[in-house]
């Protein structure tokens, strides 16, 4: 399948009635797309009764800065054993970390966690346990299907911390007006 698009970098706002409860509201960015494959990073859903500390900690790295109170993310259904962290391009691991978009890079090793934690941390970063996968075609369906919006990333919406603000934040910066938004798409 021969992609029209490659939405690498951008990211993904869930509509109302998206039709899977473990995406509702939620703002992810892709960090990779292919004809064969999507695979992205949930932005805005903490995990409830963890910091970046606690992880750290039962994982035995050593830190230099305290990460008490860092959310750590659910960054989506696949994978929740295992996590990604994304970060600025001031900090890279050598074959490991993957260009994303920008200055937007992940890197899934153990070797970022003690960057993190260290004194030579990324400017910003962000820390998930997870993430969102489709398969072939799977991502275009449900893009047919207006089951998510594309936009542009920023700052605040990757590295920001008001989660709770972010799928607002991320629809009224593409002008959409809530109070005119219902479930469901519609045919002309």
């Amino acid at each position: 399948m021969q992609l029209e698009t490659d939405l690498t970098g951008k990211l993904l706002i869930a509509l109302p009635g998206i039709g899977d409860t473990r995406f509702e509201r939620s703002v992810i960015l892709l960090c990779a797309h292919t004809p064969e494959f999507a695979m992205g990073i949930v932005l805005n859903k903490p995990v409830e009764g963890i910091d970046l500390q606690d992880l750290m900690e039962q994982m035995g790295i050593k830190m230099e800065i305290s990460l008490r109170g860092v959310t750590v993310l659910e960054g989506g259904p696949v994978a929740t054993e295992r996590g990604f962290v994304l970060h600025t391009d001031d900090v890279i691991c050598d074959g490991a970390t993957m260009e994303v978009d920008g200055d937007i890079c992940m890197t899934a090793t153990r070797d970022i966690l003690g960057m993190v934690a260290s004194m030579a941390a990324p400017r910003q970063s962000v820390f998930a346990l997870g993430y969102a996968g489709w398969g072939a075609g799977q991502l275009e369906n449900e893009l047919a299907e207006n089951a998510w919006l594309v936009c542009e990333p920023d700052s605040d919406l990757v590295f920001g911390g008001a989660y709770e603000h972010k799928w607002r934040h991320a629809m009224t910066r593409l002008g959409v007006d809530l109070s005119r938004l219902q479930p469901g798409a519609g045919n002309a």
